[in-house]
């Protein structure tokens, strides 16, 4: 299941401080890069959003949990659409 993950670091939180814990947790093999769909930075810093996959949302959690010191998350279940499929869909709904 893909999970959209929207980080935004807490006021005081450094650069340093976030370069170092995802070190540590990268050497550990506790960040999962098998599972990271997509990592993306917002503009400005502090901020982003990662897509990940995860069959057990614990597994998730325990992912998440080492950084939530340093940031808070909104984590929403996702799906994805394929467009034509999707429009299709939606013609029958919309009855056209």
């Amino acid at each position: 299941m893909l999970f959209y993950c929207e980080f935004t670091w807490f006021p005081g939180t450094t650069r340093e401080a976030v370069a170092r814990r995802t070190v540590e947790q990268h050497d550990a093999d506790r960040n999962h890069p098998e599972r990271i769909r997509g990592w993306y930075n917002l503009v400005g810093g502090g901020s982003g959003f990662l897509i990940v996959d995860y069959d057990d949302p614990r597994e998730l959690t325990a992912f998440l949990q080492p950084y939530m010191d340093l940031m808070s998350f909104d984590v929403r279940a996702i799906t994805e659409n394929a467009y034509a499929e999707t429009i299709s869909g939606m013609r029958d709904v919309a009855g056209t």
